[in-house]
């Protein structure tokens, strides 16, 4: 699923490919902005980490899951 966070006073968004779900990345935003958790947390498709702290957070947009299209045919 892509993500897309915006982070306050940066000129451009992060944009992820998360292998977590929505409910996932969900639950670990609201968790961020409720205060639970001082950072925001989340992992790529390849295993990366990505740590926002929860008070720069300015907007976070969830995508449709991705799927992979192969191959030469008509949109």
């Amino acid at each position: 699923m892509e993500v897309k966070i915006g982070v306050q006073h940066a000129p451009r968004e992060i944009v992820l490919e998360s292998g977590q779900s929505a409910e996932e990345v969900e639950r670990a935003v609201a968790d961020a902005l409720a205060g639970k958790a001082q950072l925001l947390s989340l992992s790529d498709e390849k295993g990366r980490k990505v740590l926002i702290p929860s008070e720069k957070i300015a907007y976070v947009e969830l995508g449709e899951p991705a799927v992979r299209r192969v191959g030469f045919g008509a949109l």
